[in-house]
């Protein structure tokens, strides 16, 4: 199990297109993704999961990878999120 924390720096948080982005780079991989926000954990391949949490601009969100190609996905998962949130 990997995972890593990243905070959003996006203006308007986890909104429609990237959320819609973030489940096709999360789809890519076998892993089990899963963000953690607060309370909140959702898996990374859910959309309507993904946005109902409501995560925002400065949130701090854990994104945890499990599976067999966790170390790909981890890498994979952290670009999407630097480059896209």
């Amino acid at each position: 199990m990997k995972n890593f924390e990243y905070v959003i720096t996006d203006e308007m948080g986890i909104h429609a297109r990237p959320a819609g982005q973030l489940v096709k780079e999360a789809a890519r991989y076998k892993s089990l993704i899963t963000i953690n926000s607060g309370e909140k954990s959702v898996e990374a391949k859910k959309l309507l999961g993904i946005m109902s949490m409501g995560i925002r601009n400065g949130h701090t969100i854990t994104v945890t990878i499990e599976g067999e190609d966790e170390e790909i996905a981890l890498e994979g998962m952290k670009k999407f999120f630097q480059d896209n949130l």
